[in-house]
């Protein structure tokens, strides 16, 4: 495609008729039957695999800052994982980096999770990291942690076959959403009929999803677009596809991390731009709503204002849980190297804990992590939840506190 091509291309949908054949397997009133014969229309989304995308440049020079800042926020993190390991026997800087690694990739996962109006409070979270409580929606975000860790640890080659992977670890165990597979079915967005007449939005007819994530994929792979506008037009143009029958805004949100993480953008940290997504749910469904019509800069925008809303409260959060280590630092008498010690960056990340989790990470015998436990205890850093004398757990409350605060910030509720 030559340049004047290029620039004449719109991201905007076209749409087709299709012929509605109404499922025998679902119930319905005679007049939702009656509303849902005849053909419907379903969107055809634009090719963009060659795209010039049109962002003012006043716009573009903000989505430049805005990736400067996201660079600059995961180098302050990992400074101090550094200054911690120099200071501790913790090791390497990516192990000390770890924690907070760990942590703000579980926040970005229920931001993104409570978008789809999926909540889990960071007790209930903890408490599903170590099996230590059935809840379902603290499940369904632990899930959300691992497809979007997996979308990470793919993004050298960000491919349909490493979305698929993602999606599979998110849904697995969820037969309706046919995890790690392409839709084969209409999907539809809004309205509450049986079918797709009268809903807000229809995603392309199925026969056409595969070619739509090559496309997809094409884009997402080019090296001549600035960061953030690529990222925010691919999340887009995933949204309008729709590929999946379930879980498509979450594995969306998960693309962004790894085009994040393959642009160099990011190195250990997730940068929780759900969160700055969340504050404002409106304007973003507003914004991929205009970008179906044709209208690129308002998705733009509202990553631009998430990446900043997302990395001031994403600081706050570190220097809350900063604070949180160091006052543990100096209230827990156990010498320099003990398990107790080494359990502390760990607490930050996981605040719930069993013995035979302390076991675990640490590597020490039952008695030792007992030990290890009972310091924690007396020095007011956790605390023991239940009154059972088996499978007893213990939580640490600043942590979770920390973690509720930053929820209250963007307007998550637990």
């Amino acid at each position: 495609m030559d340049h004047a091509a290029q620039s004449s291309a719109t991201v905007a949908v076209a749409w087709e008729q299709r012929e509605w054949k109404q499922s025998v397997e679902r119930p319905a009133s005679r007049r939702q039957q009656l509303a849902a014969r005849g053909s419907y229309r379903a969107a055809v989304p634009a090719a963009i695999a060659d795209l010039d995308v049109p962002v003012a440049a006043s716009l573009q020079a903000e989505a430049e800052d805005a990736v400067r800042e996201i660079a600059r926020f995961d180098a302050e993190v990992t400074a101090i994982g550094r200054r911690r390991a120099d200071s501790s026997d913790a090791g390497g800087v990516p192990a000390a980096v770890a924690p907070l690694a760990a942590v703000l990739l579980r926040t970005e996962s229920a931001s993104s999770s409570q978008i789809e109006g999926v909540t889990a409070g960071a007790r209930a979270l903890a408490l599903a990291a170590i099996d230590a409580q059935v809840d379902p929606n603290a499940q369904l975000v632990t899930a959300n942690v691992a497809a979007m860790q997996r979308a990470i640890d793919q993004a050298d080659r960000i491919s349909v076959t490493a979305l698929l992977a993602a999606h599979r670890e998110l849904l697995a165990g969820h037969d309706h959403a046919a995890p790690g597979e392409l839709r084969e079915q209409q999907v539809w967005i809004g309205g509450s009929a049986p079918s797709p007449h009268g809903a807000s939005f229809v995603p392309p007819h199925h026969e056409r999803v595969s070619a739509a994530m090559e496309d997809l994929v094409a884009f997402v792979g080019r090296v001549d677009l600035p960061v953030l506008i690529q990222v925010a037009v691919a999340h887009a143009q995933f949204e309008t596809i729709h590929p999946f029958n379930d879980g498509n805004g979450r594995i969306g949100r998960t693309l962004v991390h790894a085009m994040l993480r393959h642009a160099g953008v990011t190195q250990p940290l997730t940068v929780p731009v759900s969160a700055g997504l969340l504050t404002d749910t409106d304007d973003y469904f507003d914004a991929l709503t205009a970008y179906r019509q044709g209208v690129v800069e308002p998705i733009v925008r509202r990553f631009v204002d998430a990446s900043f809303r997302a990395i001031d409260n994403g600081r706050h959060l570190v220097d809350d849980l900063e604070a949180v280590h160091d006052a543990w630092g100096e209230r827990l008498p156990s010498r320099r190297g003990s398990a107790a010690r080494r359990l502390l960056p760990h607490l930050l990340s996981q605040p719930a804990i069993t013995i035979g989790h302390v076991e675990q990470v640490t590597g020490v015998a039952l008695s030792a992590a007992q030990r290890a436990v009972e310091q924690l205890e007396s020095a007011g850093v956790v605390r023991r939840i239940g009154t059972g004398r088996r499978n007893r757990i213990w939580l640490a409350p600043d942590v979770i506190d920390a973690l509720d605060a930053f929820a209250e910030r963007v307007g998550r509720r637990g």
